[in-house]
Formats: C-alpha cells, structure tokens, sequence
C-alpha cells in the first residue's frame, strides 16, 4: 500500500508510517536491477569527544575497536566492500580522513585486507559537507553519474544484510536526482539524534518516500511526541545521490563549500599513496554539516525507512546500550573486576580497575587519565575536553602512546632534564634520516634488531645491546629483522620537545 505523491501531499498517516517500515523487506525484492554498482564513500574526520578519555584528536574514535575486535573504521569499510547476495557491486572505497590521520587510516585499511582504496586527506577538518564535494569531484571526474554511498567511519550496523538490501531502493531513488538518506525506525524518544518526518511515497521507488523535513536533535517532551506519532524515523546520517546531484545541490544551497572545495580539488596533488587536497582552498570553505547544506534545504530529499540496528556511537552510554552485558547488565572490557554493581560501562587499558558497588556508571582508565561518571552524564564529557583544551592540557589532544608510520612510542619517564620512552618499530620500516640541536640519545635494544646509522659508520645491534648518540649526531633507526623492534630510548638534554627533530631525509615524506 501506497501513498502517490502527486495525489496525496500530505504526511503518510501514523498507520501507513508504521506499515511502511514493517513492509520495507517484501518491498525491496522487486524494484531494482540486481549489481547495482556503487561508489562506498567513508568519512573518517571526526575527534569523538564525547568518547574522551580513549578518542581524542590524534587518535579518534572511528580508530579504536570499540563494539567488536575490529576498529569502528574497519567495520565500516568491510559492510561497503562485499554483498554476498549479489545485490550491489561496490567500487573501490574512498576514505576522507585528517592528514594527521593518514598513516593510521592506511594501516587499518590494509589489515582489514582493504587495498584498493583511495584515500584524501584533509588539511583542516571543515565538516562532512566539504568531505563529501571533495569525494564526489574526484568520483565525477571518472563517472558524473556515479552512485555514492555516503557514510560516517563511526556508526554501528547489525544487520548488515538488510542494508545490502536497501541499498539498491535508495540507489533507484537517487538515480531519478533525489538526494537520498537512510531513516532509523526509533526503538526509544533519543534527544541526541535527528529526526526525520516521512511524507508520500515516491510512486517510481516502492520503498522510497518524500522528506517532509528534518529536525535536528530535538528537547526529550519533543522527541517523545515524535516516536509515538510513527511518522518520524532517526536520521541515519547515510546518504545515496548520483556525483552530479550532491554537486548541482551544493552550487545552489552551498555556493561558497562547491567553489572553495572545487578549488581545494583542481589543485590537490598526489603524496605516495594519499591525495591531498590544497591547503589554502580547502581552509577557506564553509564548516557545514551535510544535513545542514544540502539535506535541509533541497527540494529533492528522499528516505527509505529501515531496521538494520543501527547506532550512532557517540557516547560512552551509546557503547554501553550496545555492548555485550553480563547478568548484572555490567560490560567490561580490559582488566576489570566488578563487585555488586549495576548496569555499568568499566573500561580498562591499562592498569587493574575494580568497581564496587556503584549503578549506571561509567569508568574508563586510560594509561594517563580516568573518567567516571554516571551513564546518564555522558553528554558532558565534551565539557571536561574543553576545560582540559582551556588549560591546554595534552590529555585533551594527545594519548601516551603516539602512532608514526613505523611504529609508535610512548613516554615512560618525563622530568625536566630527561626523558624515557619505548620505541617500537614494525619490521622493515625505519625512522627518519635526522639530528637534534637540544639532546643527546642511549638506545637500549630489548626486542628484535636495529640498524643504527650514525653520521658515517652503521652499527648493528641486537637484544641488551646498546648505543650512544651525542647531540647533533646524523642518525635513523632501521628495523632490517622480521619481528618487532623494541628498545628503549633515554633522551637527555636542555629541551625535549618533538619539535627538536631535524629530518633530512624520510621515507614517508614528512617535514
């Protein structure tokens, strides 16, 4: 049963509303050819700092596995990679990510056996408006027409198989010039998420209806009226359009974001396996969201209604609702005890956390900082980053261990005159070529091998062996074994910021 729209411009009423949804998998059988082929389109800039103290700016949370052992980015590149029933045949990945990112990005890809992607760098985060003109300029250069699937790096989907089979409904939708998006049957009145109010049915796209209009993150009384009315459905933040239509809605509703972008992208320049949009350009565009400069004002929004246990991870309340409970509705991850306690999210990665008789609580140890709290406050841990932001603070921005294309440290010991970090290095990647104004190095190998250059000689060592390296020495750090290299750096010097680093060299083409 349909609604046609050129008869019936109101709102679908409360019955219709809920028949569609319960419909929706008889409906989507017949409509489409099989193969549709689509372009998956993954945007990974976010910060997630409501997930503070795990996600932070560089290291976010679509980077940490936090619903499965597989990263949040990992899960969403896999669901756009493979429909087993045949139904959609899915291009090469695009990742939008942070250039800071982009190392991080890569390797999750690649481990996830995801090698074909095309990955674009942000220079600054300008929202997913900007990111999806820049993924949608790159894609028309090849096809104008091209179908693209849009989606955030941070979202959670059960049902993979039923979005594989709506996928071509809002293909068929999107090909007749609709800016399509993917509508969440609500199971509770969330405050935290959009709405979106369903009108007719679109009589060429069984499954696919009219947006009467959205409504963003509305007061908890509103969001109540809205669930129990059956017209309104979670706006999933997905969307499907054809290259040409996000950009022709762009030029109209969001001039300046198509122009600055276009710039950004005409001047963007290959960086080994990244492309890398122009920094001045790019900078210059507008910080809109997607829903904001497009979804929201063109006459052209279409929605396909769907139940695939979706959920927007964006607070640690979010992780607890869709995490695995034990008897007591408690889910621990990492070295976590918890006595008479109720209902609770404990996070370790680090140190022993035991919890005793505490309700709705979340508790989540990092090796440099805690947060606990009641579930009901997760919204307020955005409050905490800016304080920690306002006092600059690096537990706002930055994590004990930092990630390089090599490997990562860590710092271990920091006092005035001194420093001690772990340093671990992947097999057959190296360090760059450089030499400090302000330091001196020992290095102590406690795992694996090293090449060390210094200035002319090279100097191979293995377990407990050791070397010195005196201020203003030419140095690198080669990994040349088939394990992990791990050793253990004591830096001393007047000053040991990582800005005292004079490359001369680098395999991964930094500064």
């Amino acid at each position: 049963m349909h609604v046609n729209s050129q008869h019936h411009p109101a709102l679908v009423s409360d019955e219709l509303g809920l028949e569609l949804l319960r419909a929706n998998e008889v409906l989507t059988n017949d409509v489409v050819p099989v193969a549709t082929r689509i372009v998956p389109v993954i945007l990974s800039g976010g910060s997630g700092t409501r997930l503070w103290p795990v996600s932070r700016e560089s290291f976010p949370k679509q980077l940490w596995p936090l619903i499965s052992d597989r990263t949040m980015l990992q899960e969403t590149v896999l669901r756009a990679c493979t429909d087993p029933a045949g139904r959609v045949d899915f291009a090469p990945p695009v990742v939008v990510c942070n250039q800071e990112h982009r190392f991080l990005v890569a390797a999750q890809l690649a481990a996830a056996g995801v090698t074909d992607s095309r990955i674009i760098l942000e220079p600054v985060g300008r929202d997913s408006a900007a990111a999806a003109a820049a993924a949608a300029l790159l894609v028309s250069e090849e096809d104008p027409d091209a179908m693209i699937w849009i989606m955030a790096a941070d979202a959670m989907i059960a049902d993979t198989e039923a979005l594989h089979r709506l996928l071509p409904v809002a293909a068929a939708a999107a090909r007749l010039g609709s800016i399509v998006t993917f509508g969440i049957q609500p199971t509770a009145p969330e405050s935290g998420y959009g709405y979106i109010e369903v009108g007719a049915a679109l009589d060429a796209v069984p499954g696919a209806h009219v947006v009467t209009r959205f409504e963003e993150k509305p007061p908890a009384d509103v969001a109540a009226g809205f669930v129990a009315s059956g017209r309104h459905l979670w706006n999933s933040g997905m969307f499907v359009f054809t290259a040409r239509s996000l950009l022709r809605e762009l030029r109209e509703h969001a001039p300046e974001v198509a122009e600055r972008v276009n710039d950004a992208v005409r001047q963007c320049r290959q960086d080994l396996d990244f492309i890398r949009l122009d920094f001045a350009a790019f900078s210059a565009a507008p910080s809109l969201s997607l829903d904001y400069a497009v979804a929201e004002r063109t006459s052209h929004a279409a929605v396909v209604p769907a139940d695939m246990g979706w959920g927007d991870i964006g607070s640690w309340d979010a992780i607890w609702k869709f995490g695995q409970k034990d008897k007591e509705g408690n889910v621990a991850v990492g070295d976590t005890l918890l006595v008479k306690s109720e209902d609770c999210y404990v996070r370790s990665d680090g140190i022993l956390t035991a919890v005793v008789g505490l309700k709705d609580a979340v508790v989540v140890v990092t090796p440099d900082a805690v947060l606990a709290m009641h579930r009901d406050q997760a919204q307020q841990v955005k409050e905490v980053v800016r304080r920690l932001q306002g006092t600059q603070r690096k537990e706002a921005l930055s994590h004990n261990r930092c990630y390089r294309p090599w490997g990562f440290y860590e710092t271990l010991i920091l006092q005035s005159r001194f420093q001690v970090k772990r340093i671990v290095v992947e097999p057959g990647k190296m360090l760059s070529l450089q030499k400090h104004f302000h330091r001196a190095e020992h290095w102590v190998v406690v795992e694996g091998s090293a090449l060390v250059v210094r200035d002319t000689e090279e100097v191979l060592l293995r377990e407990n062996e050791s070397i010195y390296l005196p201020l203003g020495c030419v140095h690198r750090l080669v990994n040349p074994g088939r394990i992990p290299l791990a050793l253990i750096e004591v830096q001393v010097g007047s000053y040991l910021g990582e800005d005292d680093i004079v490359r001369l060299e680098d395999a991964y083409a930094r500064c």
